[in-house]
């Protein structure tokens, strides 16, 4: 499933580092290497966008890539706000399936005193890891940084982490 994002992360910068524009035609995914370039097709208009890879998300459970405003209109997900899609990768800056940093992102809050609290919790059970706790385009969040970055630990820390609201997502930091 994909779905769009636009304001509030409009003019913002995203994990690539540029200044996200919904009118570009970029997406986010949580895993791909950044500034990669990928064919979406959507599965039931056929309507395709290449677009490059310049953020993270979408940080909900059953989405795989968030595409900008530009993008979500010219494959059709605009109006109604998700569709099945199909993701082709076209090129990418780094190998996919091994190598990269890697964290686990646990939600986002909109208070921070429940962003503070989750990091501490997660701080005790989670010696050797770095839990950082930051503002974010949508409220505070939260994300274990396994030591040395390890894709594998991050894979274990994310199988083993449960939150009552907001999800546990993998997340590529490069």
């Amino acid at each position: 499933m994909a779905s769009w994002y636009g304001p509030p992360y409009n003019r913002r910068r995203g994990a690539n580092g540029e200044i996200y524009d919904q009118n570009a035609m970029t997406a986010a995914h949580r895993t791909l290497p950044l500034n990669s370039m990928v064919r979406v097709t959507n599965l039931s208009t056929g309507h395709v966008a290449m677009v490059r890879i310049t953020d993270r998300g979408p940080f909900v459970e059953d989405r795989i890539v968030d595409l900008s405003l530009a993008a979500a209109r010219a494959v059709d997900v605009w109006q109604p706000g998700t569709a099945e899609v199909k993701l082709e990768v076209l090129s990418a800056p780094a190998p996919i399936a091994q190598g990269g940093r890697w964290c686990v992102q646990i939600g986002a809050f909109h208070r921070e005193s429940e962003a503070r609290k989750l990091k501490e919790k997660l701080q005790d059970r989670y010696e050797t890891a770095n839990v950082i706790q930051f503002t974010g385009p949508t409220g505070e969040w939260v994300r274990i940084r396994p030591e040395g970055d390890d894709k594998r630990v991050a894979e274990e820390v994310a199988g083993k982490t449960h939150v009552k609201e907001g999800g546990v997502f993998l997340v590529r930091l490069d």
